[in-house]
């Protein structure tokens, strides 16, 4: 798949992203449901059933598939019914046999790094939340594309040592950051809120872009909310694409 400009990162809905890289796209944690066929996330300060809100109407065009974890609001059912099982499939090596028996036949785990269609792919260590809650929420990782320009998109995680070490080593050009502050009603939130995306904006050269908003019940931070606390953030609606 082509695109007009080095680097893109179309926003689907939630952590689902088109990323594109010179002349390879990559479609990032499917989340393919309509809204509320998904149970709500419990223990969470709402029961509302999931996804909140429909796909965006865009062409799902991509040549590869990413998948930063397996929790369902990042891969769902959904889209192991509707991707082709012959796709190349990226993910961490702790969850390649789940995508085996899921029927996939391209599975290419990714310990380090590893080469497609002139894109470089690093996966990144993430901390998804605090102290045990971060335990209990299991690996998670993210992924540096490499090409041209470099895009650092952090999965599900906080603001940590980690995160900043990564924006040191690759110097991306777009950074792409999973916020809406999701909260359990115990514990610290599980995903960027303001304090950790103005932390990541001050210590990042490139542009920053926020996505994983307002698609599911446990996500509290809204765009407008973090507009309004931000400067020199992207905050795309759904379907909206940020470019370089």
């Amino acid at each position: 798949m082509s695109s007009s400009s080095d680097l893109s990162v179309r926003l689907v809905r939630n952590a689902t992203v088109l990323v594109t890289v010179s002349d390879t796209t990559f479609l990032v944690d499917p989340l393919f449901a309509a809204p509320g066929e998904m149970p709500p996330i419990q223990n969470t300060p709402n029961d509302r059933a999931n996804p909140l809100v429909p796909l965006p109407d865009i062409e799902l065009a991509y040549d590869a598939v990413v998948v930063t974890h397996r929790h369902p609001d990042h891969f769902d059912e959904a889209a192991t019914e509707e991707l082709d099982a012959d796709v190349p499939l990226f993910c961490q090596p702790i969850e390649a046999d789940a995508f085996v028996d899921d029927g996939f036949t391209d599975v290419r785990p990714v310990d380090d790094e590893i080469s497609f269609g002139g894109v470089t792919l690093h996966r990144t260590p993430g901390r998804h939340g605090h102290g045990e809650l971060a335990e209990e929420m299991g690996p998670v990782s993210g992924f540096v594309f490499e090409g041209e320009k470099t895009l650092y998109l952090a999965g599900d995680t906080v603001w940590y040592d980690a995160v900043e070490r990564t924006l040191e080593r690759f110097e991306p050009d777009m950074v792409i950051l999973n916020g809406g502050e999701a909260q359990f009603n115990y514990g610290e939130p599980i995903t960027m809120g303001v304090e950790d995306i103005v932390a990541v904006h001050d210590a990042a050269d490139g542009i920053v872009g926020v996505v994983h908003m307002e698609a599911i019940n446990h996500c509290l931070l809204t765009r407008d909310e973090l507009r309004s606390k931000t400067e020199h953030v992207h905050v795309p609606e759904d379907g909206e694409q940020i470019s370089l």
